[in-house]
């Protein structure tokens, strides 16, 4: 389990606001509700944010956030003009993570165009197979692993990480079709992913073993997941390390939302094919598609409860795509890939990357109370708290007939054993809650812990197969 927070402070992100922000503001009072007051902020806004964060395997997380929010004359207040955001984050045992971002809506007339570049260089990401209940994750011995004063145990975690090197970059585009609210997306992303260390190893194990006990060391004649499925044939050699991604996306939005940064009403809609012909470049070429449906309903009016429920599908054309693109969900527009299913942006309280297949359906779903509402030092403050459920499920499998050696067959048959020889996965259904600070409808730190319902479960088989739950500090809502 990733465990990720972000320790913010809170105060010293509205001093860096308003020392920075080269901003007029303008209150404006409704006529119906003459007592309350609302900043439109114009110019230039800053938000920064600390960032600070820890992983078993990959040591203290320290880094940066900034946002950058241009909001012109405030006529299109609470959206942005353009914004940028940059982040810059290096962990203690040699992770990097480095993102640039820019969201333009005026240089293109009628044209918002969004371009990132990010940089990933994570020395233990999660990796449990796939399908999810088929892949069985020894949650037992990663528990005595983790006991400091058992020496009969060593660190098991490592068995369920690989060495992944992620460079990626988009440039994407959505004109008006009709009314402002249906939309054409059309874009071009590339990105490299390496899989493995040097020598087709799946982790590098100085780093892995760095500052821990002798008997606490992961050995290094035990295979990780990754090395097992290499060797049963189920990653073939082709696919194995990574490879170049040359991809095409267009597809359509629908958006009716009252605003972006935290709405209270409306729909958005989206649908993507996303196209990696070997012709443009691609390594192992693959065709997928993606539709994403989001709803906002207001229950209490002026922003005061709100539910919203997001529903996704993630697919592919044909009968096969490379294992190394089934962790991403698709997004277009001013965001971009993220690592999925499970963790803060994707199922809350899941493992990060336990539910990987072919085709995964999943949903998130939660009541939101901003329950105050205040202005101080010229910005829009406020408070809200949430309770959520999120889920997901493989709808359609990968591969994982045996396909090795057959001295690797006995390993493959007590694996496939150990979950009981499923053939299809289970929704796999997180609950929690949250706190979040919001201001000027942009700038959102949130405080969430999501806990698996397989924990819980008494099927010896599910029970414990999606983690103990997590704690996140993060930014933004999750849709």
């Amino acid at each position: 389990m990733r465990l990720r927070y972000i320790t913010a402070i809170l105060l010293a992100a509205l001093c860096c606001n308003e020392a920075f922000a080269q901003s007029s503001a303008t209150e404006q009072t409704s006529a119906e509700a003459p007592a309350k007051k609302e900043i439109v902020k114009t110019g230039y806004n800053f938000g920064p944010l600390p960032a600070v964060a820890f992983d078993a395997d990959k040591g203290f997380q320290l880094g940066a956030l900034l946002n950058i929010y241009d909001f012109g004359d405030g006529s299109t207040y609470p959206n942005t003009r353009q914004q940028w955001y940059f982040e810059a984050s290096f962990f203690t045992k040699g992770s990097q993570l480095f993102v640039v971002s820019y969201d333009n809506r005026f240089t293109i007339p009628g044209v918002r165009w969004s371009s990132t570049v990010t940089l990933t260089n994570d020395k233990a990401m999660d990796f449990y197979g796939f399908n999810g209940y088929m892949s069985y994750y020894d949650h037992e011995k990663v528990a005595l692993g983790k006991d400091k004063q058992n020496h009969d145990n060593y660190i098991y975690t490592p068995k369920y990480r690989v060495n992944r090197l992620a460079l990626l970059f988009k440039t994407d585009f959505v004109g008006n079709i009709w009314n402002n609210k249906l939309f054409w997306e059309a874009g071009y992303h590339l990105s490299y992913i390496k899989q493995g260390y040097k020598d087709q190893q799946a982790l590098n194990l100085d780093k892995i073993n760095k500052n821990k006990e002798e008997y606490k060391m992961f050995p290094a004649d035990e295979p990780t997941v990754f090395d097992m499925y290499r060797q049963w044939g189920i990653i073939s050699d082709d696919e194995a390390w990574g490879g170049l991604n040359s991809t095409v996306r267009v597809g359509l939005l629908f958006d009716t939302r009252d605003k972006e940064g935290a709405p209270s009403r409306g729909v958005w809609a989206e649908a993507h094919a996303m196209l990696a012909p070997g012709w443009l470049g691609t390594t192992n070429p693959y065709y997928r598609y993606s539709a994403t449906f989001r709803h906002y309903l207001p229950i209490v009016k002026n922003d005061v409860l709100t539910f919203a429920y997001r529903l996704n599908y993630e697919g592919t054309f044909g009968k096969s795509a490379p294992y190394y693109i089934l962790p991403y969900i698709t997004v277009m527009g001013p965001s971009y890939d993220r690592d999925g299913m499970g963790g803060y942006r994707t199922i809350r309280g899941l493992m990060r990357n336990r539910v990987q297949g072919l085709d995964v359906a999943s949903y998130n779903a939660e009541l939101r109370w901003r329950f105050v509402n205040f202005t101080l030092w010229k910005q829009n403050i406020a408070f809200g708290l949430n309770l959520f459920s999120d889920g997901t499920m493989v709808t359609r499998n990968y591969d994982m007939s045996f396909r090795g050696e057959e001295q690797h067959r006995e390993s493959y048959d007590a694996y496939m054993a150990a979950s009981g020889n499923r053939t299809a996965d289970r929704p796999h259904i997180t609950v929690g809650g949250g706190l979040r600070f919001i201001m000027n409808q942009n700038f959102i730190v949130a405080f969430e812990y999501g806990l698996p319902l397989s924990k819980f479960s008494s099927d010896p088989f599910i029970k414990n197969q999606d983690g103990n739950g997590a704690f996140y500090i993060n930014t933004g809502y999750l849709f």
